[in-house]
């Protein structure tokens, strides 16, 4: 007798009861529109850019964290927003799997907070960007060895496709910097995603601008900066922090 398909057999999800999501084809884990082939494209792209950013020269290194940071914080505001709150409803242990995960991504904003602080090259930054890559690395063991095996045991393949346009979605529209003052969870961070995504999509292209030396320098630096004290104040606003749990919650100056 052949074997159920574990896309339309959901079972009890308990640890073990799919395997790892590296192990598996994009088939199995339910085609290219799947939510799990989705995470799983951009945990490939984050290795070739964490590999990228391990032999960057120093000068070199501030492009290479500016587009792993629009990949990781889309990516992560997506999942806090749309993957984790399913998951917390589906899993008698969500609650705790999910809060494993939210404190490594609050740990990588606040680590990305203090690399923004540093120079390229200086004695400070090396051991941030190697905490940031462990960090970074663990994180992807973690959704891709358990949280998503489980939720892969209790949904079916029209589910999952569903959660996959939904993630996508809020992803393409998602803040691109780190945040650490706002909650992870909603609906502090949903309340967030607006005027954090617009500030820091249009602080990524003035940044652009200037790793290219396109426009008057001391103008494009200014607005940066600009658009940087813009971001923090709007993060700080009360409403942005409701919904938080107290082991992610960022101490304010």
């Amino acid at each position: 007798m052949s074997a159920p398909d574990p896309h339309t057999t959901p079972t009890d999800g308990r640890p073990g009861s799919s395997p790892s999501l590296a192990g598996q084809d994009e088939r199995r884990l339910g085609g290219t529109l799947s939510v799990l082939v989705r995470q799983k494209r951009d945990h490939v792209e984050l290795d070739r850019l964490l590999h990228e950013l391990g032999s960057a020269a120093p000068n070199a290194q501030d492009d290479v964290l500016r587009r792993l940071y629009r990949l990781v914080f889309s990516h992560a505001f997506a999942e806090e927003a749309v993957l984790w709150p399913v998951i917390r409803r589906v899993l008698p242990d969500g609650e705790a799997l999910t809060l494993q995960v939210e404190r490594e991504h609050q740990e990588v904003n606040e680590i990305v907070t203090e690399i923004e602080a540093t120079a390229a090259g200086s004695a400070e930054r090396q051991p941030l960007l190697d905490r940031l890559v462990a960090v970074l690395r663990e994180d992807v063991r973690d959704e891709e060895d358990e949280l998503l095996p489980r939720l892969q045991a209790r949904l079916d393949v029209h589910r999952l496709r569903a959660l996959g346009l939904a993630w996508e979605t809020v992803r393409r529209t998602a803040p691109t910097r780190a945040h650490p003052v706002v909650a992870r969870r909603p609906p502090g961070n949903v309340l967030a995603a607006v005027p954090l995504t617009v500030i820091d999509r249009l602080r990524d292209r003035v940044d652009r601008h200037i790793q290219h030396g396109r426009g008057p320098a001391p103008r494009l630096h200014d607005a940066s900066r600009l658009l940087t004290r813009a971001a923090h104040a709007v993060e700080h606003a009360p409403l942005l922090r409701r919904g938080e749990d107290p082991s992610t919650a960022a101490e304010q100056p």
